[in-house]
């Protein structure tokens, strides 16, 4: 587990899949072997439990607690366990996050409120009421794509003054605003978009919460390293190879196409549940020609 305050989450983690069974309930023991697999053999210093990636909004609260609970049990020793809390309700938001709290977390990932379209001063308001809920370090989640408003610098300048508001993980795109919220805040930032794993890094982001980390995660290290090292030769060389990758993956929903990926690899994941659908033959047979021309071996 990280120790280094300027990236207090780690530099490689993983949005992770929950593994579901063939009838769609939880599997707890795929959870924890995949959990295993990725922090032992894939070079992740933390994995993110319950976000999008890990089809949260499917998920009770008392199914999210029972998952946190397992994960933890299988590597919360050795790797930092981020619980995705967030929701478009402060109120339940807040209580998702003292559960974590309770089960033994060592973060949490707070999502922009989706649906609402909250205004700044409300993103603000329910961002510092769910990290004043509890005494862990919360990362925000800037992602407009899926929650329509953006996290705009000057919102991030006033959260960066509570005291656990310490990271974000962007997906939002806009380098020019993460570049302006580096230079006038302390919040350690993590690349939430993975085609823009290289641009990120080299204006500043201190790590990857990745989905194609899932199968890369060494990778993604040796990316991370060579751009610290200032050696953007072999950052770029790293990230040509990662290209199919990225593209593979994210065809359509990540979350789809990651778990027929798993599959593939014969590691736990299962069907993914309503409203989303399984990935078709011709999508699977289009995204192993994407993982070997990316050099992942089927």
């Amino acid at each position: 587990m990280t120790t280094d305050p300027a990236r207090p989450f780690g530099r490689v983690l993983t949005a992770m899949v929950t593994p579901f069974t063939e009838d769609g309930s939880l599997d707890l023991a795929g959870a924890q072997e995949l959990a295993a697999h990725l922090v032992d053999r894939c070079a992740h210093d933390g994995l993110v439990i319950a976000g999008t990636t890990g089809e949260a909004p499917t998920l009770s609260d008392a199914e999210q607690r029972t998952l946190l609970e397992a994960v933890l049990d299988a590597v919360g020793d050795r790797a930092t366990v981020v619980a995705g809390v967030g929701t478009n309700d402060t109120a339940h938001s807040i209580e998702r996050a003292r559960d974590a709290e309770r089960v033994g977390v060592h973060g949490l990932l707070v999502v922009t409120p989706y649906y609402n379209k909250p205004p700044q001063a409300g993103l603000l308001r329910h961002f510092t009421a769910v990290a004043d809920s509890t005494d862990l370090p919360v990362m925000l989640y800037d992602i407009p794509p899926r929650t329509v408003v953006p996290i705009e610098v000057e919102t991030l300048v006033r959260a960066a003054e509570h005291p656990r508001i310490v990271a974000v993980k962007d997906a939002k795109g806009d380098l020019g605003a993460v570049a302006w919220t580096l230079a006038r805040t302390d919040l350690a930032y993590y690349s939430g978009e993975d085609m823009l794993n290289l641009p990120l890094l080299a204006v500043g982001a201190v790590g990857v919460v990745s989905v194609v980390g899932h199968l890369v995660g060494p990778r993604l290290a040796e990316l991370i390293a060579s751009v610290e090292a200032g050696d953007l030769a072999r950052a770029r060389e790293v990230n040509r190879g990662l290209l199919p990758v990225y593209t593979g993956i994210f065809r359509t929903q990540g979350v789809i196409l990651t778990k027929a990926a798993l599959r593939e690899l014969h590691l736990p994941a299962g069907p993914v549940r309503p409203p989303l659908v399984d990935a078709t033959p011709e999508q699977v047979a289009q995204l192993r020609k994407d993982l070997v021309d990316g050099g992942i071996s089927l």
